[in-house]
């Protein structure tokens, strides 16, 4: 009985590493035409606002700013940037009871968007870090960016740069400017409750900083 039980644990962990892959090799060449959240929010009662652009639509001011914002590291770590990871938990221990600090990466956002569902739990944090580690593999940084700017979320029912700088500032993503890029940027930890049109003085604060931030960072790293 052990021994059956053995044998059918490593044909599904087996499976399951076939089908993750597969799904990773998958997306590299295909656009995901639909998010775990998406799906969800939908039955929430939102819609799906969307247009996906290549990233050479995109402002480049706006690919600073979310490296600046999200992930200074981009260029530099596999998936896991374990500095910033220690950095946040030396953060929250010593500022407990305040706004909380993450240490996820760009490609962790990018996998837990795509192929997970959203929520704080070591299954769905250790699945992230899984296919974190595939997409790195597997994608090359510009594509790990291209599909991340084009399926999180930036407001409700919201996705996408293209969606949301049409909805925000009126403007096509390549035409995002550099305060605007910022505030689209900042709001990317709490989508659904900033409005970045109208920020509030917390939000333009954040978004000067941001924007001083975008400015030391070079796309090299994407091939242009």
């Amino acid at each position: 009985m052990l021994r059956r039980t053995r044998t059918w644990i490593a044909r599904l962990a087996a499976a399951f590493v076939v089908a993750s892959l597969l799904g990773v090799l998958f997306y590299r060449v295909v656009d995901p035409p639909l998010t775990p959240l998406m799906v969800i929010r939908r039955f929430e009662g939102f819609g799906i606002d969307r247009q996906w652009v290549d990233l050479d639509a995109v402002s480049p001011a706006l690919l600073r700013a979310v490296i600046a914002s999200e992930d200074a590291r981009f260029f530099l770590h596999g998936g896991i940037d374990f500095a910033a990871i220690s950095d946040a938990r030396k953060y929250n221990e010593k500022n407990a009871g305040k706004r909380r600090r993450g240490g996820s990466t760009i490609t962790m956002q990018c996998a837990r968007n795509v192929f997970l569902w959203q929520g704080r739990n070591y299954l769905r944090k250790g699945l992230e870090v899984w296919f974190a580690w595939l997409m790195e593999l597997v994608w090359p940084k510009r594509r790990i960016l291209e599909v991340y700017v084009n399926v999180v979320e930036w407001g409700p029912g919201i996705y996408g740069i293209e969606a949301a700088a049409r909805h925000w500032f009126h403007v096509p993503a390549m035409k995002l400017n550099a305060r605007q890029a910022s505030l689209l940027a900042v709001m990317l930890p709490d989508p659904r409750r900033w409005n970045p049109a109208a920020p509030t003085g917390y939000l333009s604060s954040r978004a000067r900083v941001i924007a001083r931030r975008a400015g030391q960072v070079s796309l090299a790293g994407l091939g242009e």
